[in-house]
This record gives C-alpha cells, sequence and structure tokens, in this order.
C-alpha cells in the first residue's frame, strides 16, 4: 500500500463504511476506504448466484431505510446512475385463508384494506406519518436529547412496548399478522421490548416514500456512493483484508465499519480492559438461511396483491410467526418458518433473461446452525403461492456460515450486526458517552453494532463520522 497520510481511514465499504467516509471527505479531509473483498458494498451487492443472465442480491434487497435516510436524502445519488423502483404495493401478507393484508404507500388504502380496522390504523399511524420529519435524525441515531421532545416522546410511547401488545389494539387477523410480519424484521421473539418500534419505522417508512429497490441490484446503491465518494477526492482500496493495526497507513482516525468481534481482533491490544470486557460480552442475535432462485415464471401468487408487492411476508398469524420466530432464539428450526420473500424481476427487467424471473428470501435460524432450511422455505412458499416448485430452474443457497464468509460482519450468519432487544438499542457495542468511540484515541466503530442498528441508511456511519470530525478534527 502507499504510505501517503490521510487524514483518516475507514475499513469496510458496506453502507456505513460509505457514509463515513462521504461524510470525513465532505468536510475536507483526505479519506482512504480499505475493503477486504474484491467488490465494494458489504451487504449492498449483486452477483450472478444461479444461471448466466439472472441477476441476484446478495443480502440486502428492498430499501425503506435507504430513501428514508436523513443523509443519504442530501446526496445527489441519481447522478452516479442510482434508480430506484417503486413496486405497487410495499409489502404483501397472504393468509392460509382470507384476503392478504397489503402495505403501500397510501396509509387510506392500507386502511380501507383491513376492514373493521380502518379506523384504529388510521388513528395510529396519520400522527406519525406527520411527525417523521421531525424525529427521524433521532429515532436513526444515538440515544441523546430530542430536537422535538414532545413527538419524539408520543412514538417513544408507541415504539417501546411488544408488538404482541400493540396488535392488541385491533381486532382482524389481517393487521396482527401485517404488523407481526414487520417486527420480525428486528430477528428476535416478538415478545420482546421494542419490537412494536421496528414495524412502525418500517410502515411509516413506506407511508412517507415507499419501499423501493434499486433497478439493476443493490449493488448499484454501493456503487453510486462509492462514485460519488470518489468525485469528492476520497479513494478506495479493494481486496485488501484488515487484521491489524500495523497495515493502516499513517493517519489520525480510523473508523471501523466491523462488529465487535473483528474490531477486537485488529485493535483489542489498544483498549481498556473494561472497554475489552464490553465488547467480549456484546451479543449476536439469530442467523439466516437465504435462497436465491432462478424461476420459470413470476411466483404464482393467487392474489393480485401479492403479485404486485416487492416484498412478501410469509408466515400467517401473528401466532404463528411470534411462535416461530420464539423457538429460532431458543435454538430450534421450526418446521413453517417466517420467510421473507423479495420479487424484484417482477419489476426490475434488468434482474433476468426476458420471460424469466428471480426470488430472494431467507427465514431466521439458531446463530450459526449448520441446517440446512431450504425444504421449510420452499414449502412455506409453496404454501402460499401454489405451484411455485414447478417454475424453479436453479438456486443459490447460504446457511449461517456461509452468510459469515460472504461478509464477516454477518456473525453467525447475524445480518444486523447484533441482536437489536432492549439491552443493545442504544448502548450497542457498549455503555458509553459515545457509542461510537473506542475506548483508544482516534479509534471508532461505524458499523451497524451502533445506534441506530441494521438496516441500509448510513446512519451508524454518519454519526460516527461527525463524533471523529469533533473529537480529532475540532469541526
Amino acid at each position: 500500500m502507499n504510505k501517503t497520510e490521510f487524514d483518516a481511514v475507514v475499513v469496510g465499504s458496506g453502507p456505513n463504511g460509505l457514509a463515513a467516509a462521504i461524510t470525513l471527505q465532505q468536510a475536507g479531509l483526505s479519506v482512504l476506504m480499505l475493503e477486504g473483498k474484491l467488490d465494494i458494498g458489504g451487504g449492498l451487492r449483486s452477483a450472478a448466484l444461479t444461471l448466466p443472465g439472472f441477476v441476484h442480491d446478495t443480502c440486502s434487497a428492498i430499501h425503506p431505510l435507504a430513501v428514508n435516510s436523513p443523509f443519504f436524502r442530501t446526496l445527489p445519488l441519481d447522478a452516479y446512475g442510482l434508480e430506484y423502483i417503486y413496486p405497487p404495493v410495499a409489502a404483501a401478507h397472504p393468509f392460509d385463508k382470507g384476503p392478504a393484508a397489503i402495505l403501500t404507500q397510501s396509509v387510506e388504502e392500507t386502511a380501507r384494506s383491513l376492514g373493521p380496522d380502518e379506523k384504529t390504523y388510521l388513528n395510529l399511524f396519520r400522527p406519525l406519518i406527520d411527525q417523521w420529519p421531525r424525529i427521524d435524525a433521532d429515532v436513526l441515531g444515538p440515544l441523546t436529547f430530542p430536537k422535538h421532545p414532545l413527538d419524539f416522546a408520543q412514538f417513544g410511547l408507541k415504539a417501546l412496548p411488544p408488538v404482541t401488545w400493540l396488535a392488541r389494539s385491533f381486532k382482524t387477523k389481517q393487521a396482527k399478522g401485517l404488523l407481526a410480519g414487520m417486527a420480525a424484521h428486528s430477528i428476535q421473539p416478538l415478545s420482546n421490548f421494542t419490537t412494536a418500534a421496528i414495524a412502525l419505522v418500517l410502515m411509516t417508512a413506506a407511508h412517507r416514500r415507499g419501499w423501493p429497490l434499486p433497478k439493476g441490484g443493490s449493488q448499484q446503491i454501493a456503487n453510486a456512493l462509492a462514485a460519488y465518494f470518489r468525485s469528492l477526492g476520497g479513494k478506495i482500496e479493494s481486496n485488501f483484508y484488515v487484521s491489524a493495526l500495523s497495515q493502516l497507513p499513517s493517519c489520525k482516525a480510523v473508523l471501523f465499519d466491523v462488529t465487535p468481534r473483528q474490531l477486537l481482533q485488529i485493535a483489542g491490544h489498544r483498549f481498556s480492559p473494561l472497554y475489552r470486557w464490553q465488547l467480549n460480552r456484546y451479543r449476536y442475535g439469530m442467523g439466516v438461511f437465504k435462497i436465491d432462485w432462478a424461476l420459470d415464471g413470476p411466483v404464482p401468487f393467487p392474489e393480485e396483491s401479492c403479485r404486485q408487492a416487492g416484498t412478501v411476508h410469509l408466515g400467517n398469524t401473528l401466532e404463528e410467526i411470534a411462535d416461530s420466530e420464539l423457538r429460532a432464539s431458543q435454538g430450534q428450526h421450526p418446521e413453517k418458518p417466517y420467510v421473507l420473500l423479495a420479487q424484484q424481476s417482477v419489476f426490475d427487467a434488468t434482474r433476468a433473461p426476458a420471460g424469466k424471473h428471480t426470488a430472494w428470501a431467507y427465514c431466521h435460524i439458531p446463530n450459526g446452525s449448520p441446517v440446512d432450511m431450504t425444504a421449510a422455505i420452499e414449502n412455506q412458499v409453496e404454501r402460499f403461492a401454489p405451484g411455485f416448485r414447478d417454475r424453479i430452474l436453479a438456486r443459490s443457497t447460504l446457511n449461517p456460515a456461509q452468510m459469515e464468509a460472504h461478509n464477516p460482519n454477518y456473525i453467525g450468519g447475524d445480518i444486523n450486526g447484533g441482536i437489536i432487544d432492549i439491552g443493545q438499542l442504544f448502548t450497542r457495542p457498549a455503555l458509553r458517552w459515545s457509542p461510537y468511540r473506542t475506548s483508544a484515541k482516534g479509534l471508532y466503530i461505524c458499523s451497524s453494532s451502533t445506534p441506530p442498528g441494521g438496516g441500509v441508511h448510513g446512519m451508524c456511519g454518519f454519526h460516527a463520522a461527525r463524533r471523529a470530525l469533533k473529537d480529532v478534527f475540532g469541526r
């Protein structure tokens, strides 16, 4: 490596690493980004995993938080080739019996689809939709005194309880199931406190700006961020895996887009005993088992609303989803797992050859589990889309260990960088005045193991960079 001195180095090119690098470069610093893999992006990568001509998202697929991110919204990413596609239905939730629940950008349309729960839904979400621009930066950031404390407090009262409590306000299985499917994105038992928060954030995001997918694959988000960073004068070196501080060039600050386990390996000798102890106690959550399919046609959902949805939650009722997530958190492998499915090629013709399609899905299983969940996932898809198996041309599977090999931040297949329960929501990765500072001067952590946690929003990197700018560079 060229040992030219940089002001700052960012290790890892996931969305948070890219956000941190951009923030530092925007401030006039000279920034080097180092990526261990050949391709940049972390969870924002796409590849031909099955057959030639089929483009699959290797991790993240649908991006409600990217378009709602207070930081990403400020960047001219469309000028660097990023184009979002908005499915007519953000998410659909089919049931064994009765109509599917739907989430669309229109809060009125979504509420009407819930029948007797229409008024309750509107009473819950209309205030949140109005408040969101005043609280989004505080919700997607570290625990500080909010700019609009009354609005933030009203959100917190709704977000703090388990989603199972919030669901009691509704009568229909459609409304309860829709909430459960959203909350299960948190990858923890639905009886945990704060599981209502992820449901409220994702659903409010849909009503504010939709749930889009990037044309050409999630890699296009990383490519646009990297192109913008380079346009500012930033430098990126890929295929450079950092395992020790001695590998880094001279600089004043280093920001790590890694989880506590890797951070300890790289720089543990520089940390105080207390900080090392805290990082060693950091908890990782459930892993995921993921499948990508090349298909001879679209997923044959019987209901039009499901065929028009970018995301489909397959889990039936709230009770069934809650049972599935609880079992997985206890080390079991549910026979009928909750499955998140995306069907990007229905809306993006660049994802598959003419007349063919892709589909993407995963379920939650115990961290690090070697159990093959292919049959269980495909049984769930077949359950809600009879004839699905007949359309499979090829498949690619990733178990938790393979997910971690693909992205070292996915410890044991945990794609959230550590469980985001009440014990680690604002104190991740350690209880400190600033969660982004380590105990070593000039070393910071900017990954999803810091607030606000997992998701493609870049806010962990943005806040960590702001902290470093203030601490090290007096800005």
